[in-house]
């Protein structure tokens, strides 16, 4: 899977927008107008990645907004909340597209609040809805007081614009269609399953040795879900007839044979790197199995690969 769009990717893709200092980007807020991109980018689709940064959007027009496996049809008015772990993209159906979306850090909103806690910012929440006409009137005017307060002298702007992520944020929930809570809890089991299977891949492919797996063990990923593990146990293994384990395991032991097969890296550095305690470990893991070691499994598709090299 693609590298997470980072907040440099962002504007170096949209050189119409004002250019940011990002060297030191821990803190960083922006609102942006979606029908001002939609001139200058054209109705192509977002990429479908994960972007670095926190995004909510306020869009008007028919689209189609694509998160994790699922796909949601906005008629008139959407709400969407983004977070940094799940991919997106978003694809517009009618030419005409307005409306705002404002991007951010996690760490722009310290201390104010954890945005991650919130329904919508959770990997197993439900990030898009359809809004009314007055629910979106409702919704617009706190973008444009955004749009205000960005723009002011304000001394103390940033904190007013972390009020108003967090206003954005309460009334949505206040609003939330309770036809979208049932569709939520109907596919409950489903939707954690493909959220868990979606963080699995995330991780892969490890582009270095210092940055392995940071999510190895159900746990892990509960804790990430924000979820009790049984209840992402029961979940996995009543929709993929597998428990959460055997699925790890399955995925650490294709990465590791891609890992011995295409890349130079010592043995030692791709036990490390799947988040094993060691060589030793990898080497009993892998020969449990496919019956044969790491290094067995490595000299095999190497002479195959070149035979008259042995």
């Amino acid at each position: 899977m693609a590298k997470p769009e980072t907040l440099e990717e962002f504007y170096a893709n949209r050189p119409f927008l004002k250019t940011y200092d990002l060297s030191d980007n821990q803190e960083h807020f922006n609102i942006l107008s979606i029908e001002k991109q939609k001139q200058m980018e054209g109705n192509a689709a977002v990429s479908f990645r994960r972007k670095n940064y926190f995004k909510i959007c306020l869009v008007s027009g028919n689209s189609k907004i694509h998160y994790a496996d699922k796909s949601f049809e906005i008629l008139k008015h959407g709400l969407l909340f983004a977070n940094p772990m799940i991919p997106y993209d978003w694809e517009a159906i009618s030419g005409e597209q307005t409306g705002y979306s404002c991007i951010f850090t996690e760490s722009f909103a310290e201390g104010f609040g954890n945005v991650k806690k919130y329904p919508f910012f959770r990997p197993d929440g439900y990030p898009v809805f359809e809004v009314t006409e007055e629910e979106k009137v409702t919704l617009e005017s706190i973008f444009l007081q955004m749009q205000k307060e960005q723009s002011s002298e304000f001394d103390f702007k940033d904190d007013a614009l972390k009020n108003l992520i967090f206003q954005l944020i309460f009334t949505a929930l206040k609003m939330r269609p309770s036809t979208q809570i049932a569709i939520e809890k109907a596919n409950a089991a489903g939707r954690i399953t493909s959220l868990f299977m979606n963080l699995l891949e995330s991780q892969f492919p490890i582009s270095n040795t210092m940055n392995g797996m940071a999510l190895r063990s159900a746990s892990d990923f509960a804790d990430q879900m924000s979820v009790h593990v049984n209840h992402l146990n029961k979940s996995v293994k009543e929709t993929l007839l597998k428990t959460t384990s055997e699925l790890i395991a399955e995925r650490i032991l294709k990465e590791a044979k891609i890992m011995l097969q295409h890349s130079s890296w010592a043995i030692s550095e791709i036990a490390y790197s799947l988040g094993f305690e060691g060589p030793a470990h990898f080497s009993s893991f892998f020969r449990k199995q496919v019956q044969i070691s790491p290094s067995q499994f490595r000299n095999e598709k190497l002479f195959k690969k070149h035979p008259l090299q042995y």
